[in-house]
C-alpha cells in the first residue's frame, strides 16, 4: 500500500529589518524546497522584517503593505506558482477601512498577519493573529491590532492546514477549535522570545497541542535578535521529529499522514469529549 505522506519545508531566519532583502532570502528558500520535492514551505512570524523595540509605530507601518497589493505577497504568489510548491508566510498588513476585521479605521496599527497561497500562486486563507503578546514586559499592542476572526482549516495534500501564530498556541482552545473543525495540522509561524523558562514553555505548549489534538504541530521560529529559535515540527503522539536548535537555514520533514489516524483511533480525545457537559463553539465563520 502507498504511504500516504507529504515532505514539509520549515524555515528558521534571522530576518532583517530590510524587507527587500528578506524577501530575496525566502525566494531562495522556496526554490530550495521546491527542489527537494516538497509540497509546502513554511515561514516564521514576521518574516517579512524585524520590528525591534526601538522603531516606531510610523516606521512599522511605513513598512507594511495592504493585501490587495502586496508586492511581498505577490511576489511570493508567483514563486509558488513558479516552483509549483504551497507556501505559508507572514507580513505586517497595513489596516484598512474596508478590511472585515478592522474596529476603528482610524487606527494606524498594523496586524500581524499569515497566508497560505497555493502553487497556483492564490491566496487559499488570510489570518490574523488574534492574540497579541502583552505578556513578560513585551506589548505587541503597542504597535500592532488583533484579529477578530478563526480561518477555516484549509485542505491540502499535506493535510487539513489550521492557522495560528506565536503566542496564540499559549491557548488551547483555538487549536482545540480548529481540530474540531477538520484540522490534522497545526502551523504555527513564530518568535519567539528567548527567556529563563522560555524555550520549556514553547517545547511543552507544542507538543500539548499535538497531543491533546492528535494532529502535528509545524512551528518555523525566528532566531537571533530576541528570539529563541527551536523550530519543531511534533507528531501526533507527542514524538519531536524535528528540533532545528538556532541555527539558520531550512529543513524538510516528511508528514506522513497515517500517524493521525493511528493517534486519533487509539487515542481517541476528540471523540471522548464530554460535548454534553460542556462544549467550545466553533468561532469559524
Amino acid at each position: 500500500m502507498r504511504k500516504a505522506s507529504s515532505l514539509v519545508a520549515l524555515v528558521q531566519m534571522k530576518s532583517s529589518e530590510d524587507k527587500d532583502e528578506n524577501l530575496k532570502l525566502s525566494l531562495d528558500f522556496v526554490k530550495e524546497a521546491a527542489k527537494k520535492k516538497a509540497s509546502l514551505i513554511c515561514f516564521p512570524e514576521f518574516q517579512m522584517a524585524f520590528s525591534p523595540r526601538s522603531q516606531s509605530l510610523k516606521g512599522l507601518t511605513k513598512i507594511a503593505e495592504t493585501m490587495d497589493d502586496s508586492n511581498f505577497v505577490l511576489t511570493l504568489g508567483e514563486a509558488a506558482r513558479r516552483n509549483r510548491i504551497n507556501i505559508i508566510a507572514t507580513l505586517y498588513e497595513k489596516n484598512t477601512k474596508n478590511s472585515r476585521t478592522t474596529i476603528n479605521q482610524f487606527d494606524n496599527r498594523v496586524y500581524d498577519t499569515a497566508v497560505i497561497i497555493n502553487s497556483n500562486g492564490a491566496i487559499y486563507s488570510v489570518y490574523r493573529k488574534l492574540h497579541l503578546y502583552d505578556a513578560f514586559g513585551f506589548k505587541e499592542s503597542a504597535k500592532l491590532m488583533a484579529g477578530n476572526s478563526i480561518e477555516k482549516p484549509v485542505k491540502m495534500s499535506a493535510g487539513n492546514i489550521g492557522l495560528m501564530i506565536c503566542y496564540d498556541i499559549r491557548f488551547p482552545e483555538l487549536s482545540r477549535i480548529l481540530a474540531i473543525n477538520g484540522a490534522d495540522i497545526l502551523v504555527v509561524p513564530s518568535a519567539w522570545v528567548h527567556g529563563i523558562m522560555k524555550e520549556e514553555h514553547w517545547q511543552t505548549i507544542l507538543k500539548a497541542r499535538a497531543i491533546e489534538n492528535g494532529s502535528y504541530v509545524v512551528a518555523p521560529d525566528q532566531v537571533g535578535h530576541v528570539f529563541s529559535g527551536r523550530s519543531m515540527v511534533v507528531d501526533p503522539f507527542g514524538i519531536v521529529m524535528l528540533d532545528m536548535g538556532n541555527r539558520e537555514g531550512m529543513e524538510v520533514i516528511e508528514i506522513d499522514k497515517s500517524r493521525i489516524q493511528k493517534a486519533r483511533e487509539s487515542l481517541p480525545l476528540l471523540k471522548n469529549r464530554r460535548t454534553d457537559v460542556y462544549n467550545i463553539t466553533s468561532g469559524i465563520n
